[in-house]
């Protein structure tokens, strides 16, 4: 069943706004995810992804009559807030703490075929890589992490949580050619790192597979 069930996004806010709890849960449950697979992805830390998401919901009741459908969808609107805090816990922390664990649909929830058309997912580019599923799950997630800032939300925007360049430019308040440059910026600066990561024992077996 579709989670707006015959309502708009703008009533169910309104209606979450004026005290009906249905349409808060219905709100949460839909986004609540994506939002925390969000900052986990920008910020490697699973404790700062559960704030960011708490912080999320908190202002979307406080603050929630701010949004505006013309602007923009809900979606957008609650990653920017999203993106907001996370940047405001790296100016505050001035680090990003690497993954501690491997959370497999992390980065292969969505498969190869993005909606949006946007291009290669960042998974594709070690595809010829002839690494254990593990291994090369994890080079792909520490690969994003080392991106600066401006580089991983366009890659963790539109190649992970398949946004649109129009839904991902709205959320980083920027031109939808920027989003563009950016993620082409972005992508090659994965595949550089991606094979500085690569082991000399991978980086041999897989020029063996080449002759």
């Amino acid at each position: 069943m579709d989670w707006l069930s015959g309502h708009s996004e703008d009533d169910l806010v309104r209606q979450m706004l004026a005290g009906d709890e249905g349409a808060f849960v219905r709100v949460y449950r839909r986004w609540q995810a994506p939002i925390y697979r969000f900052a986990l992805r920008m910020s490697g830390n699973r404790s700062i992804a559960e704030d960011v998401t708490q912080e999320v919901f908190m202002s979307l009741i406080r603050d929630g009559g701010r949004f505006d459908p013309a602007l923009g969808s809900l979606s957008g609107y609650l990653f920017g807030i999203a993106r907001n805090h996370v940047r405001k816990r790296y100016d505050r922390d001035r680090f990003l703490v690497p993954f501690v664990e491997n959370p497999i649909a992390d980065v292969h929830s969505n498969g190869h075929n993005s909606r949006n058309g946007n291009g290669v997912h960042p998974s594709i580019v070690v595809a010829p890589i002839d690494l254990g599923r593990g291994e090369t799950i994890a080079m792909v997630r520490d690969a994003v992490l080392s991106l600066p800032g401006h580089y991983r939300e366009v890659v963790v925007l539109c190649d992970l949580q398949e946004m649109s360049y129009e839904e991902a430019a709205l959320v980083l308040e920027c031109a939808v050619g920027t989003v563009r440059s950016r993620l082409h910026r972005a992508r090659t600066l994965l595949t550089e790192k991606l094979s500085e990561l690569q082991s000399p024992e991978s980086k041999a077996a897989a020029g063996g597979m080449r002759q």
